[in-house]
């Protein structure tokens, strides 16, 4: 056995839950078979898939946290009515926060129907006090995008107003939220069974989906078609799940073996080749997956009671250790990085959604960095997805360029836009380039206005406030491009050279990583001309 310990910042990080009146209790969660995470998150809300009758609801509650009581003094205990969401025909299935507005919510149900809210701050106002009367939200758009249910809606990571959902019909539908009236700006097809997960990757470029016909498929979004890219998944059929591991250039799935062992998998991004496959137990629960840009894999497993993490490092997967506990979570959601507490070096916040015979409860985990610090630790706060979109939905569906992502400075506050990668672990194995499948590119539409209506409420696309310049000691101002240049008067010394290595690695892996990003856009473009070329040439034979 060695007797050497692998270096790491985050070797020690441990699941703080806070006092138990830092909880949400009282919690109907739905019942409903579909598999979900059952929540999700903004900055500063969480919704909740509900239990009610008549329809289908789902509830939307301040952020708790485990460093004190949730705001608008909200009851540790709920009341039995609470105001819901309520709008959906048929149960509500899934629930996604907008990326640039943490109080717009887009929900999709079994009635096929995506409705869009707008969360106001006063309607928390007095929960349970004396008097007080629930109201229910209303929604702010509403539209059929499916005869059948909509199982899985996600936001655009970079894109202002653009919605992915998957239907029932077996296919990934993308939205322009300010111009639905003309039905999905793009559809991605081939899936032969139920969609059962799906992910952008960081700048949105492309989507990646898992599905019951054991395949995980590789779409151009705005292209729409058939896949670009399919491989085969995990042998089992049940529950697998795809997260995007941020800009390392590689995807993680988790699923089943034919023996129905739960499995992880790591993916090349641009070849989908599996780089390795680890065997994590037998339990019957699906894995969710939650990628942090730290290089943190979290797994949470539905029916466990712990949370395994894992330190990504040169394509390998370093057990870090496990938040353990004795409830079982039905479903589990992670905060988004710009509202983390950098104060007490909480690195991740999760919430757990547990149910008993009854009622169920919310427990917000922080994950945590122990270090006794007053000032910004740097090293372990790499820039967040800020805010600010990259694009508007006109944009994204008229445009073939490479999106240039906003993000925020966790120490200064200061957006500006991505010069080199968010995550800090580079990659190892170098792209290659293979044949993609054909691409059927679609017509984009005639530009829409910078602001759309939804409904009774106006979602801004672009903001008039510019980013400041960031400072020259802040994250945002930090870049992977930066070389080392020795001078004449330069003394050798160990330290030195392994800091001189480390900067030119980290040049030369941001060099690669904008070179993928090139070539990947140039072969989807070739293919789409040699479709076209291809319907002309049938064109003038028929003829």
């Amino acid at each position: 056995m060695s007797r050497f310990v692998r270096a790491s910042k985050y070797r020690h990080v441990y699941g703080h839950t806070g006092k138990k009146e830092f909880s949400i209790d009282n919690i109907k969660i739905s019942n409903q078979a579909w598999d979900t995470n059952l929540a999700a998150a903004s900055a500063e809300y969480l919704s909740v898939n509900w239990a009610s009758a008549g329809g289908g609801a789902f509830a939307i509650l301040p952020l708790p946290t485990p460093w004190g009581t949730a705001p608008h003094d909200l009851p540790y205990k709920l009341p039995d009515i609470i105001p819901l969401a309520r709008g959906h025909t048929a149960p509500v299935l899934d629930t996604t926060w907008s990326p640039f507005n943490d109080s717009v919510v887009a929900s999709g149900g079994e009635d096929g129907n995506i409705l869009i809210w707008k969360v106001e701050s006063h309607q928390f106002d007095g929960w349970a006090t004396e008097h007080w009367q629930p109201i229910d939200f209303d929604p702010v758009q509403r539209f059929d995008a499916s005869p059948r249910k909509i199982g899985q809606v996600l936001f655009h990571p970079t894109a202002s107003h653009v919605l992915a959902s998957a239907t029932g019909e077996h296919i990934v539908k993308i939205w322009d939220l300010g111009n639905v009236d003309n039905g999905p700006r793009s559809i991605l097809g081939g899936h032969t069974d139920t969609i059962q997960s799906l992910d952008f990757d960081p700048s949105g470029t492309l989507l990646v989906t898992t599905c019951r016909d054991r395949k995980i498929r590789l779409f151009d979004p705005r292209a729409g078609g058939d896949a670009v890219r399919t491989v085969e998944g995990h042998g089992g059929i049940k529950g697998a799940r795809v997260v995007w591991m941020g800009d390392t250039g590689r995807i993680a799935t988790t699923g089943f073996s034919k023996m129905s062992d739960r499995q992880l998998s790591i993916w090349d991004s641009g070849t989908l080749a599996n780089i390795k496959t680890l065997s994590i137990d037998q339990s019957a629960g699906v894995t969710m997956p939650f990628w942090s840009d730290n290089g943190i894999l979290f797994l949470a497993g539905k029916g466990d009671g712990n949370v395994r993490y894992y330190e990504y490092e040169a394509d390998a997967l370093h057990p870090l250790s496990e938040y353990k506990s004795s409830d079982p979570q039905r479903g589990m959601c992670f905060l988004p990085r710009r509202a983390l507490n950098v104060a007490e070096c909480e690195i991740a916040r999760a919430f757990k959604i547990t149910t008993t015979t009854s009622s169920g409860t919310i427990e917000p985990i922080a994950f945590v960095v122990p270090r006794k610090a007053d000032s910004f630790q740097a090293d372990i706060f790499p820039p967040a997805p800020s805010l600010e979109p990259s694009v508007d939905a006109a944009e994204f569906f008229a445009s073939r360029k490479e999106i240039v992502r906003r993000v925020v400075d966790l120490n200064t506050g200061t957006t500006s836009a991505s010069t080199g990668p968010l995550t800090l672990v580079p990659p190892t194995v170098p792209y290659t380039s293979d044949s993609l499948s054909a691409v059927t590119p679609i017509t984009p539409s005639p530009l829409v206005p910078k602001s759309a209506t939804l409904g009774s409420s106006t979602l801004s696309s672009s903001f008039t406030t510019s980013a400041p310049t960031p400072t020259s000691g802040g994250l945002a101002q930090a870049t992977f491009s930066s070389s080392f240049k020795p001078t004449a008067t330069q003394e050798y010394s160990v330290e030195s050279d392994l800091s001189a290595l480390a900067d030119e690695n980290a040049r030369l892996n941001g060099e690669l990583r904008e070179a993928r990003s090139q070539i990947r856009s140039l072969e989807l473009q070739l293919e789409a001309m040699r479709a076209n070329a291809q319907r002309a040439a049938k064109v003038l034979l028929d003829n």
